[in-house]
C-alpha cells in the first residue's frame, strides 16, 4: 500500500505542476525586456518534492512532469528547453542540499535552482544556435532567476511548514533528525 500512496502522491505533484505551468503559460509576459522569461511557478512543487520525496522518486516526477507538458502543448525545443533547465537544477540543488541544514537553507537551495535552470536552458540554446554567444544572456536571466528562485523558495519553506500533510511527508521521508530544514519549525 505504501508504494501505491507514493505513485498517487507523485501523480498528484506532476498534475499540479503541469496545471501551474500551462496556466502561467498563458499569461502575458512578466518580464518584457527577457522574452520567454518565466517566474516558473511551476518549480514550487519540484521544490516541495525535492523535500517529500527519495532522489529516485523526484527524478520520476521530473520525467513525467516534463513529458506530459510537452505531450500538453509543448515542442521538441521547448522540451529541450525545459529537460536541460530542469536537470541541471535538480542536480545542483541536490549537491547543495547535501551541504545540509546548517549551512543552507530551503531558501537557498531554490535560488541555486533558479539560477542553474536558466544556466541549463542557455547551454541548450548555445548547442542550438551553435554559438556561444548566447551565454551573454546568463547576467540578466541569473538575477531574474535568483529573484524567481528566492520567491519559490520562501513560498515552499511556508508551505511545508504549515501544511501538516507536507510537514509530515518531509519527516516521513527525511527523518525527524533532518527536520532542521524547515526554518521556522511546526507550532
Amino acid at each position: 500500500m505504501e508504494h501505491t500512496k507514493k505513485i498517487v502522491y507523485i501523480a498528484i505533484l506532476v498534475a499540479q505542476a503541469v496545471v501551474i505551468g500551462l496556466v502561467e503559460g498563458m499569461l502575458p509576459a512578466v518580464f518584457p525586456f527577457a522574452p520567454g522569461a518565466k517566474i516558473g511557478l511551476a518549480n514550487l512543487i519540484t521544490l516541495l518534492a525535492i523535500f517529500t520525496l527519495r532522489k529516485r522518486d523526484v527524478s520520476l516526477f521530473i520525467s513525467v512532469r516534463l513529458l506530459v507538458q510537452m505531450l500538453l502543448g509543448g515542442t521538441m525545443s521547448t522540451f529541450l528547453y525545459s529537460a536541460a533547465g530542469a536537470i541541471l537544477s535538480f542536480i545542483m540543488m541536490e549537491v547543495v542540499k547535501s551541504l545540509g541544514p546548517k549551512r543552507v537553507s530551503v531558501v537557498g537551495i531554490s535560488a541555486v535552482g533558479g539560477f542553474f535552470h536558466n544556466v541549463g536552458q542557455l547551454l541548450v540554446a548555445c548547442l542550438i544556435a551553435k554559438t556561444w554567444t548566447v551565454i551573454l544572456y546568463l547576467p540578466v536571466l541569473s538575477i531574474m532567476g535568483i529573484l524567481a528562485g528566492l520567491a519559490i523558495g520562501i513560498a515552499g519553506n511556508y508551505l511545508l511548514t504549515h501544511v501538516s500533510s507536507l510537514y509530515r511527508a518531509h519527516l516521513t521521508t527525511m527523518g525527524h533528525a533532518h527536520s532542521a530544514w524547515l526554518e521556522t519549525g511546526k507550532s
